[in-house]
C-alpha cells in the first residue's frame, strides 16, 4: 500500500510540473507573427483597400456605421511591427476596433495616389509631407462626414503618432468613437478616468 500510494504522488507530482511547464511555455511564447505585404509593411486582413479619395472613404465608412481612421506605417519599422504583433493581436483591442473603424493603411514613402478633402492629387509620399505625418505609427481619425475645401490634418479630430501600450492605444479610438473630441473631457482626462476603473476592477495586468 505505502508503495502504491508513493507512485500515485509521483504522478500527480509530474503531472503537475508538466501543466506548469506548458504554461510558462504559453506565457513566454512569441507575439502573433504579422503578415508581410510585397511593400514591407505588415498587413490585416480586415484593413480595407480603397483608391484613398479622403472623401470617399468617410462616406463609406460612414455608411457602413464606422468612422475612418488613416494608419501610416513604413518598411522596417520596429514600432509598426509591435502594433501589428502586439497590439493588433489582443482580440479585445483588434474586435474593438473591427467593429467600429474602417482603417487604411498608408506607405509612408509609398507611390499610391491619393485625393486630399481639398481635391488636390498627391501621393502618399507627399501627402505624408503635406499633412506633417512624420512618425510611424501615426493613426489619422478623421469626422463623420468630409469637410471640403481642408486638407486631412486640418479636418482630423484627433491623431495618435508613435506605438503606444495597450490601454493608451484602446481608449484613443473608443475616445474617438465617443466623439470626446467634441466634449470638455480631455483624451488624457479620459483615458485617466478609465485606467482608473481599471485598476479597480484588477485589469491593468491585461
Amino acid at each position: 500500500m505505502p508503495a502504491r500510494l508513493s507512485l500515485t504522488r509521483r504522478s500527480s507530482f509530474v503531472s503537475v510540473l508538466s501543466l506548469c511547464t506548458l504554461l510558462v511555455g504559453l506565457a513566454l511564447a512569441p507575439a502573433r507573427a504579422a503578415t508581410m505585404g510585397d511593400d514591407g509593411l505588415h498587413k490585416e486582413e480586415w484593413f480595407t483597400i480603397t483608391f484613398r479619395d479622403i472623401a470617399e472613404d468617410i462616406q463609406a465608412a460612414s455608411e457602413a456605421g464606422k468612422r475612418l481612421a488613416l494608419v501610416f506605417e513604413q518598411r522596417g519599422c520596429i514600432y509598426c511591427r509591435k502594433m501589428h504583433e502586439v497590439l493588433l493581436a489582443d482580440p479585445e483591442v483588434a474586435d474593438y476596433i473591427k467593429a467600429n473603424f474602417m482603417v487604411v493603411q498608408y506607405n509612408m514613402f509609398g507611390d499610391e495616389e491619393v485625393t486630399d478633402l481639398d481635391g488636390e492629387s498627391l501621393t502618399e509620399k507627399s501627402a505624408a509631407r503635406k499633412w506633417g505625418y512624420v512618425f510611424t505609427p501615426t493613426v489619422v481619425f478623421l469626422p463623420e462626414t468630409a469637410s471640403t475645401g481642408m486638407s486631412v490634418a486640418q479636418a482630423a479630430v484627433a491623431t495618435m503618432p508613435g506605438s503606444f501600450g495597450k490601454w493608451t492605444f484602446l481608449n484613443m479610438f473608443r475616445w474617438v468613437r465617443e466623439k470626446g473630441y467634441e466634449g470638455d473631457e480631455h483624451f488624457q482626462k479620459y483615458h485617466a478616468r478609465i485606467i482608473e476603473q481599471l485598476r479597480k476592477e484588477g485589469r491593468l495586468g491585461d
